[in-house]
């Protein structure tokens, strides 16, 4: 390490850019959510729980506007599969 550094020519702000289409945000999640989304990545071997947690978001937006009849022929689907 030097004994000094210059930092007249240092900018303020993030290192990195945030890319198109995503916001930086501060949230609070429960240590039990956070350590299963960090296992799931961890036994996958490896990988962004952040992007494992935003893909369990979008997956729950998209059921949320799906119709209730089309959930129901889906789980049905799903079940009837599974018994055979």
């Amino acid at each position: 390490m030097k004994k000094q550094y210059n930092f007249s020519k240092a900018k303020r702000g993030p290192v990195l850019k945030v890319p198109r289409g995503k916001s930086r945000i501060t949230i609070r999640l429960d240590d039990v959510v956070l350590d299963w989304f960090r296992k799931q990545v961890d036994d996958a071997g490896g990988g962004s729980y952040q992007n494992l947690i935003n893909r369990a978001l979008r997956a729950h937006i998209d059921h949320a506007e799906e119709p209730l009849e089309a959930i129901l022929r889906r789980v049905v689907r799903e079940e009837l599969r599974r018994a055979s």
